[in-house]
């Protein structure tokens, strides 16, 4: 099954939804970083956090990024996610391996006390940037947390990553559920006892639910409504020339100082993990295009 984001709402436009399945792109993510379960973990939830999020914006050149920056092992977590489904991310040490804790991966451990950012670029001479304390560490409860503090939006999310027994993913995927500022009472009560009734994200992805599944459990009987089926996947928009550009961008003197190197250099990309490769004939050319 490809990934995918539902949108839907309920109760007359009371309520806004989004749920979304993520295997594919989180097992992307792995492959590309050869994250640990718990880094896979960690990552897989933000990033189909980012997705969703994303596709809440309105304009094709809108620009997500989500930073959560914590004193545990896993040193930061980031992701940057577009208005289409395209979605990338990365964590700072992939390699974290933590024991169990409650019989789950401990992402709460590996992310450790500290800061959850959300930066939106939408063309706006500033971006929106709003920051929150980590309350959990666990990500859905975090986001919980900034929805209601930064956004004034009383929300519900709810994500989970399942791991095969060979470190690969199993399934992933999430909700967020926003109540309009309109919402009657009766509707919030309603959809707080649906939300506590619900098991979690990973017990229903494990038992093939669907995300229009999930809206149906959580919101079924408040006249919900899907009107839109959208494509989700990782995808990193770097070139060997965009990072050429990053390179040319230090200026003349640190190319110079390569050349005199006399070696080729390596550039990775954070968020996909690909290696370019420039030779001292590239950098020769690079300082003629550099203009400072």
């Amino acid at each position: 099954m490809k990934d995918y984001i539902v949108r839907a709402t309920a109760a007359e436009g009371q309520v806004r939804a989004f749920a979304a399945t993520t295997k594919e792109l989180v097992e992307t993510a792995r492959e590309h970083h050869n994250t640990s379960p718990v880094a896979t973990a960690a990552l897989g939830r933000l990033l189909t956090a980012g997705a969703m999020m994303g596709s809440m914006m309105k304009n094709e050149t809108d620009m997500l990024t989500l930073q959560v920056r914590g004193d545990g092992p896993l040193g930061g977590i980031t992701v940057t996610a577009d208005s289409k489904g395209d979605v990338k991310g990365y964590v700072n040490n992939p390699d974290v391996m933590l024991p169990p804790k409650n019989g789950k991966l401990d992402v709460g451990g590996a992310v450790g006390i500290g800061l959850l950012q959300v930066i939106k670029d939408m063309g706006l001479k500033e971006p929106y940037s709003g920051q929150t304390i980590l309350v959990s560490s666990e990500i859905a409860e975090d986001l919980t947390y900034y929805f209601a503090n930064s956004e004034q939006v009383p929300s519900s999310v709810g994500l989970g990553v399942l791991m095969e027994k060979d470190n690969t993913v199993e399934c992933a995927g999430g909700f967020i559920i926003q109540m309009m500022p309109y919402a009657e009472e009766e509707t919030i009560s309603k959809l707080e006892k649906k939300i506590a009734e619900f098991k979690s994200v990973t017990y229903a992805l494990e038992h093939e639910h669907t995300p229009e599944k999930m809206m149906e459990d959580l919101l079924g009987d408040m006249d919900m409504k899907i009107y839109e089926k959208v494509p989700t996947q990782f995808h990193c928009n770097c070139s060997k020339e965009r990072v050429e550009k990053a390179v040319i961008s230090v200026g003349k003197k640190e190319i110079q100082n390569m050349i005199d190197d006399g070696e080729p250099i390596e550039v990775n990309c954070h968020f996909c993990n690909t290696h370019y490769h420039y030779s001292v004939d590239d950098l020769k050319r690079m300082l003629n295009e550099a203009t400072r």
